[in-house]
């Protein structure tokens, strides 16, 4: 039985990797003290890190074969790389902060989102829009009541702080069930990418 929805063959989903915990951990570290600094942000638990790479929202739990099989036949010619987590950022601007992210850098990765916009494309799923961003969202705003001072000094402070690498091994076609203490990542299928760099 799907627990987020009225539904019971609806699921909300996203494809994604995770983060490497020693990485996770540093980010971790960074909220704490941030946190004494900045109010009404949501921070996101340091178990739940990781980079959406297509969001996909409610779909039918009927679609999860298709979708795997998609991403494997995508995925087939990529081998594994590395990402680096550095810097900070604001969407969707200073004055009125939504999302509060950590950026990532890595040459493979827009090519890796750009194949599984294809594949998915190919079976039914609108392409993304907005332009690519690669982050690891870290926090959300309740509200933001403050000047955008402090927030401005904080992420210069932090703009060209390296958090670690992460390699990125594998892609996860995940469901997200919404919860009210947060959401609950479940893997539907993994995918390996091939170990040679």
């Amino acid at each position: 039985m799907v627990e987020n929805g009225p539904h019971r063959d609806v699921i909300r989903a996203f494809i994604g990797v995770t983060i490497d915990p020693s990485v996770a951990g540093k980010i971790s570290e960074t909220q704490a003290k941030i946190e004494r600094k900045l109010s009404g942000i949501r921070w996101v638990g340091q178990d739940k890190l990781h980079f959406t790479l297509k969001f996909l929202g409610p779909i039918a739990e009927a679609k999860g074969e298709p979708i795997t099989e998609a991403l494997e036949e995508a995925l087939t010619p990529f081998s594994r790389f590395f990402i680096l987590a550095r810097g900070m950022g604001v969407f969707p601007d200073i004055r009125k902060p939504r999302v509060l992210w950590v950026g990532l850098e890595g040459h493979k990765l827009k090519s890796l989102a750009m194949e599984i916009e294809a594949a998915l494309a190919a079976i039914g799923f609108s392409r993304e829009k907005r332009e690519f961003r690669p982050h690891l969202t870290i926090g959300r705003w309740k509200s933001f009541g403050s000047r955008p001072e402090p927030l401005r000094n904080e992420l210069e402070s932090w703009k060209d702080y390296e958090f670690g690498k992460s390699w990125v091994e594998e892609v996860v076609f995940f469901q997200s069930i919404l919860k009210p203490e947060g959401a609950i990542y479940r893997p539907l299928s993994v995918i390996r990418l091939r170990s040679e760099c």
